[in-house]
């Protein structure tokens, strides 16, 4: 339960006031030195006049649905930022805007090893020979020999999908206003490419989905055969483009060092095909809505940033 003064009105600077809007409330603390210290000099410094109240005020967190404060870290995914690109876009004629998805709590909307230790998982490695299908073996193998166990199904979960068209796509459509002419993702378990594209193809059906894939697999583009996570709607796919590995990663540094973005690989891939896109004559004057999915902290001491990781590792105080 938190003690609270009566409220303050503030007068708003411009171009914040106007002729019936000149003041915001707020409640200090007034059972805090802090808090008698701070209404002063805030009456002293801005003029504050006191609204007429009871002396005291009492209020539970509930009662306080004003103030910003998320009541926990799940009500702080998604409404992530979306930022254009500048520097790495030179010469396209069409504008590229990033969503950076690499802003929600965890930093990214893809898991790494450390990550899920840190937060008190236990880490089954497979044999990488058996690629993706020899970790989903395993680990319907764990689930039937544990208890009370769940696998989530990323690459076989409606739910992935649907998540995207409830929240992604509305969130890209209306911080574009609307005027998106393509979209750009990524394909890992293709959540993100069905369920964004899917929404914002409901919204207009002129806009363009195009999918990424590593130029080494090709196995979504038809070109060899691999697998295909049931969740992903490859007929909702306009396009599919092939980075090669050595281009995400050049991507990816040019996004750190030229914009100022630390991302990682995949967030390398999309804007590489972004970019091609964009630079397209058929695409001029377009908006190119990109998808930024990866954090590169987690990627420093991995090829992306591998040279510059063993740099600082060697270095010496003088």
């Amino acid at each position: 339960m938190a003690m609270l003064s009566p409220p303050l009105l503030l007068p708003l600077p411009p171009p914040f006031s106007s002729p019936g809007h000149r003041f915001a409330s707020f409640k200090l603390p007034r059972n805090s030195t802090n808090g008698a210290l701070l209404g002063g000099q805030l009456a002293k410094r801005h003029g504050l006049v006191f609204a007429k109240a009871p002396s005291y005020l009492y209020a539970t967190r509930e009662e306080l649905d004003t103030v910003n404060i998320a009541e926990d870290v799940t009500q702080l995914i998604g409404s992530t930022p979306m930022v254009y690109l500048n520097k790495v876009s030179e010469g396209c004629v069409a504008n590229i805007a990033a969503k950076l998805e690499s802003m929600e709590p965890c930093r990214s909307v893809k898991d790494r090893r450390i990550l899920l230790r840190a937060f008190g998982a236990e880490v089954v490695l497979t044999d990488p020979e058996k690629g993706l299908k020899g970790a989903l073996d395993k680990a319907g193998e764990i689930v039937l020999s544990t208890p009370n166990s769940y696998m989530l199904q990323q690459f076989d979960n409606a739910a992935n999908a649907e998540i995207h068209f409830n929240a992604t796509g509305p969130e890209i459509w209306e911080d574009t206003m609307g005027i998106v002419d393509i979209f750009v993702a990524a394909i890992g378990t293709g959540g993100t490419v069905t369920g964004t594209g899917r929404y914002l193809k409901m919204m207009n059906k002129e806009i363009k989905v195009v999918g990424v894939e590593p130029a080494e697999r090709r196995v979504i583009s038809g070109e060899n055969p691999g697998y295909v996570p049931s969740i992903l709607d490859v007929n909702l796919l306009d396009e599919v483009i092939k980075v090669t590995n050595d281009e995400a990663v050049e991507m990816a540094r040019r996004l750190a060092l030229e914009e100022g973005l630390l991302v990682g690989i995949s967030s390398g891939a999309a804007a590489a095909a972004a970019i091609s896109l964009a630079r397209r004559p058929e695409n001029t004057g377009k908006l190119i809505a990109v998808m930024f999915p990866s954090f590169g902290e987690r990627y420093i001491p991995t090829v992306l940033f591998q040279s510059i990781y063993e740099e600082v590792q060697k270095m010496k105080g003088k």
